[in-house]
């Protein structure tokens, strides 16, 4: 009796056991929490950085828009769902709380941050007088190219009104260091620019270069060259293979693996933010 006893309450603790393990894994599913590892930004759904008006309305009057991006794309499974508490302060205290010190919330927030925080300007200028030498861009994340092999376009270009090389300048969107300066295949003449948050913005396609070197630190609104059209081939200089454009791509490190993520949203949070200079045609 004993025996059969002892071996009731051990089949008892196991079925206990299992249950638990079952309802845990569904609040976990429940609340979302499967989102975040030290892996999320290598994810599709975070690459993406699926935004809206309203919330792009929103953090232009956040004081930290990376961790509150962070934050939404989370709770709305990277902006599938939307927030049923709306968009204000205390529903983004609320999600802090779920969120902030589970498994891969610091490496997370950092990556989120180095996205959105740093950046300060429009790559592209408004003039300070005469002609209004617009641009125009849509989010063409992961459009197909062929140049080189089938491919996902792993940026946003801005393309000139005025099909001009050498027209446009092109600033940098954030203070930081010249990690590279010189030709690609793909990309022509180009800069890559790690900014303080360690993200690294990237501008394709230029005409010519401001008096900039790698290894150089720069400022957000620091002349970077100038938009052109030179790309596509292994022939430096060459020209004349698409349009007059800015490629601009963002890039983040995790491990060693190099991550893109999609600058349209990005580009429309300080589209508004725009230097003044001096254009000469």
């Amino acid at each position: 009796m004993r025996q059969r006893r002892l071996h009731n309450l051990v089949l008892l603790n196991l079925i206990l056991a299992l249950f638990l393990s079952i309802g845990i894994h569904e609040v976990l599913l429940l609340g979302g929490f499967s989102r975040l590892s030290e892996d999320t930004v290598t994810k599709d759904g975070f690459r993406r950085q699926t935004l809206n008006e309203e919330v792009l309305s929103y953090i232009q009057n956040t004081k930290d828009p990376g961790k509150d991006l962070g934050l939404y794309l989370l709770e709305t499974d990277f902006g599938r769902d939307r927030l049923d508490a709306g968009l204000k302060k205390e529903t983004f205290l609320g999600l802090e709380d779920k969120w902030a010190g589970r498994d891969g919330w610091d490496s997370y927030l950092k990556q989120c941050r180095g996205i959105w925080n740093d950046v300060r300007y429009f790559p592209i200028p408004q003039p300070s007088r005469g002609k209004d030498y617009g641009v125009s861009y849509v989010d063409s994340w992961m459009f197909e190219r062929n140049y080189g092999g089938k491919r996902g376009h792993e940026g946003t270009d801005i393309m000139a009104d005025e099909n001009v090389r050498g027209l446009y300048p092109v600033v940098s969107m954030t203070d930081g260091v010249v990690r590279h300066k010189g030709w690609l295949e793909q990309g022509g003449w180009r800069l890559g620019i790690v900014a303080p948050g360690g993200t690294y913005f990237y501008y394709a396609h230029l005409d010519s270069y401001a008096d900039i070197k790698e290894g150089d630190t720069v400022r957000a609104g620091d002349l970077l060259g100038y938009m052109g059209d030179t790309g596509y081939s292994k022939k430096e200089g060459t020209t004349g293979n698409f349009p007059v454009h800015l490629h601009v791509g963002i890039y983040l490190f995790h491990g060693d693996e190099e991550i893109s993520v999609d600058p349209y949203w990005v580009l429309r949070f300080i589209e508004n933010r725009k230097i003044k200079c001096v254009y000469a045609p």
